[in-house]
């Protein structure tokens, strides 16, 4: 079977080749009735439009690069998190006729900026998504500056005006998590921190803070844990908080690994949830609501925010690059059953 081109689609639509094209590219001026035309043209024939040749034609690639930390570095890989930014980046390609190249990346290499530029004069992306913590770490953004690549940060912790990037209202969502447990009658409210490489995680830990304040509980390092993101670190702050002469009666985590190793140490403590002990966590990854007791959670918009960020590099290629934009998407708590009254 011979294959379908442009111009049997231009044919089909009884359009010319140029209309064909903006409509694949997404191109602006172009009445709707001509695109449903052709975008039924484009479906009834099965038309896939060739990259390589769109690509030399524009001068730029029609691709979007999504760069991440690499999970082979860890003991415990958090797949849910990188199929999330995945499906996100993918939802914004196809919607824009774009392809997605996706790219571990272990920034605890020395030669890790010269594998990204070599990367990207190769591929000629049209942009990167950067995701976290990656998008904090100077090293990583100037190795991608350093070739006029426009990059979008997801999470990168602060935001400036000369920088694209997506976020989630983490400091405010905390601060949320912890009135709810503080409404719950805890005063003795404990937090595990994460990993200083994520700056978007230490916002956590002041919307922590936050929420004592707005809640009239006085703060205290006795009740800070510093955990690493690691289900591991999780159950090693939580034996030595409820080892303590006064323990926590809820133990907030900065994400919902360390959340479930606080599960499993007081399990193995012998200590009831949420009877003697609340639990709530950040991400809402699948395992949340799969441990028992079930996970109370802060729902990351993790494919949203890639979404949207894959969307301004697609969408802005001709825009102007320094205007910068940094978009927030709000994240939602979800109750369940590890959250319950103070005891007593």
């Amino acid at each position: 079977m011979a294959k379908v081109t442009i111009n049997n689609v231009a044919d089909l639509a009884g359009v010319s080749i140029k209309t064909v094209s903006r409509v694949v590219n997404r191109e602006p001026n172009v009445r709707e009735s001509t695109r449903e035309k052709v975008d039924k043209a484009i479906a009834k024939l099965n038309y896939r439009p060739n990259l390589s040749a769109r690509n030399l034609a524009s001068r730029r690639s029609h691709l979007i690069g999504l760069v991440y930390d690499d999970p082979a570095a860890y003991e415990l890989p958090s797949s849910g998190y990188i199929i999330k930014m995945q499906q996100g980046a993918l939802a914004a390609c196809r919607s824009v006729n774009y392809e997605l190249l996706i790219h571990p990346c272990d920034y605890r290499k020395k030669d890790v900026g010269a594998e990204l530029r070599s990367l990207i004069e190769e591929a000629r992306p049209a942009g990167i998504v950067l995701a976290a913590p990656l998008s904090n770490m100077p090293k990583i953004v100037r190795a991608i500056e350093t070739t006029g690549t426009p990059c979008v940060r997801l999470s990168p912790g602060k935001t400036s005006a000369k920088i694209l990037s997506v976020a989630t209202n983490d400091r405010e969502v905390s601060a949320e998590m912890t009135r709810y447990l503080a409404g719950l009658g805890h005063a003795r409210i404990a937090f595990i921190t994460g990993d200083p490489e994520h700056k978007a995680v230490a916002n956590r830990f002041l919307g922590y803070q936050d929420g004592l304040s707005e809640s009239g509980i006085e703060f205290s390092t006795q009740l800070v844990a510093a955990g690493n993101n690691s289900f591991g670190s999780g159950e090693a702050c939580t034996e030595k908080l409820l080892e303590r002469k006064n323990p926590p009666t809820a133990i907030f985590a900065a994400n919902d690994d360390m959340a479930a190793g606080v599960i499993r140490a007081a399990h193995r403590m012998g200590i009831d949830m949420p009877g003697q002990l609340s639990v709530a966590g950040f991400d809402d990854i699948v395992l949340s609501s799969q441990l028992d007791p079930t996970l109370t959670t802060i729902r990351q918009p993790l494919v949203r925010m890639t979404e949207r960020g894959a969307l301004m590099l697609s969408k802005g290629n001709d825009q102007d690059k320094d205007a910068g934009h940094h978009e927030i998407v709000p994240a939602e708590i979800q109750i369940r059953e590890s959250t319950g009254p103070a005891p007593g």
